[in-house]
């Protein structure tokens, strides 16, 4: 009997048992996945939060829900991998072998790795790149009167790296609603040289930020926060005073893939971008955040690249060429405020441009432009997580990035 082993329930984990349970005959395939949490938390949602669009209990279900039959569920912690050994070792003893591994373990926010980021957090300080964290930063909103808010970027990569400019968007439109806004400075500070990674969509953000009177604060790579002062501190010493700081803490991969010797300076693990095959391994993937690929952590990146995961593994297994190459491909939903949104779609490739998805000229989403649908596409989006992504069932998108319906005059 061969052994899958699969570290972590989330997106990707979750996606890669159901997509490979029936691939691989039960007589010949054991499959275990381990996962800490009893609860799955649909991530995307957290953004929601803090402005009362969802509630907390919105984004949770039984993480066992979604494991399928077929598929061994242990609830434990793990404390390192052995892979020379073939084998994972979790926090109680326990030693799990394996004839193939893969890890899904996503990537946290750190914030103790910034000095003084800890301090105060959940009093003028807040994130909301967790479940808690998005709870106690909907508390301070509700309350919160006015005054300088400051929304940062600690380093890239970051999980969703468009959520800081919607959380900033949303802040905006929130504001306003409430009759705030003019007692609000708003402030949008990142390590980057504009809004967003790509030239194109960040000129397109970066002047969406300009319309809502939301002052930009490019290339700031953070030393400190002076909790006591209220401000953010700067290596090259720049300044900026907060009253409310929204930050997003270093993000970094599981702690025991430091212990295990599996990842990079982030805890990231090393593999080959198109086959998401560890460098050092042979029979280890890392899928999702859990992955150092240079492509957003984002759960689209997981959908598409788990749509051709399965093929490649049972070439792998066979002893085959790997023929499905992943292309990097994201989208992703803007929520910009108002009942708006909007829309990018990327690759490794190929940067966000404006046109139409997924039918060339027909849509019915429009690429860097802010829309009605767009938004509900974003609202639509957590039921087609819960019931057709985490089941591993298919969606009519191609898991590679057409350029069918793109300007590329931009380019």
């Amino acid at each position: 009997m061969k052994r899958l082993l699969i570290l972590g329930a989330g997106t990707a984990g979750t996606m890669a048992a159901n997509k490979m349970r029936p691939l691989l005959p039960r007589d010949e395939w054991n499959i275990t996945i381990v996962e800490q949490h009893d609860t799955h938390f649909y991530q995307p949602g957290y953004l929601f939060i803090p402005f009362g669009i969802y509630r907390p209990e919105e984004v949770t279900k039984p993480t066992k829900r979604f494991i399928p039959s077929g598929v061994d569920l242990v609830s434990a912690t793990i404390d390192k991998v052995e892979p020379d050994a073939n084998k994972v070792l979790l926090e109680d003893g326990t030693e799990l072998p394996y004839d193939y591994l893969i890890i899904a373990t996503g990537a946290s926010p750190n914030p103790d790795e910034t000095p003084g980021m800890a301090d105060d957090m959940g009093g003028d300080v807040h994130e909301f790149y967790t479940y808690n964290g998005a709870t106690k930063l909907a508390e301070k909103m509700r309350t919160w009167e006015g005054g300088r808010l400051v929304v940062h970027v600690t380093e890239m990569p970051i999980k969703c790296p468009v959520a800081p400019l919607e959380f900033t968007f949303l802040a905006d439109a929130f504001f306003t609603e409430q009759g705030l806004r003019d007692k609000v400075d708003i402030t949008y500070v990142t390590p980057l040289e504009g809004a967003f990674t790509k030239p194109v969509a960040s000129k397109y953000l970066g002047d969406m930020l300009d319309k809502r009177k939301i002052a930009l604060e490019p290339d700031f790579m953070i030393e400190s926060v002076d909790s006591e002062a209220k401000k953010i501190v700067s290596f090259d010493e720049r300044e900026v005073p907060y009253d409310l700081l929204v930050t997003i803490p270093l993000n970094m991969g599981a702690d025991f893939i430091a212990r295990s010797g599996l990842g990079d300076d982030l805890n990231y693990v090393p593999v080959d971008q198109y086959t998401l095959l560890s460098k050092a391994h042979d029979n280890i993937f890392a899928v999702g955040d859990a992955s150092d690929i240079p492509a957003s952590k984002a759960g689209s990146v997981a959908h598409f690249a788990m749509d051709l995961f399965p093929a490649n593994f049972l070439r792998h297994i066979q002893g085959l060429k790997m023929t499905e190459p992943f292309d990097g491909h994201a989208n992703c939903f803007i929520e910009t405020g108002h009942g708006k949104g909007l829309l990018i779609d990327f690759n490794y490739e190929t940067e966000p441009l404006p046109g139409k998805y997924p039918l060339p000229g027909v849509g019915p989403f429009s690429l860097l432009k802010e829309t009605e649908i767009n938004h509900w596409g974003k609202v639509m989006f957590r039921w087609m997580y819960w019931n057709i992504l985490l089941p591993g069932k298919e969606l009519p998108l191609p898991a590679l990035m057409s350029m069918a319906g793109k300007d590329t005059e931009d380019l």
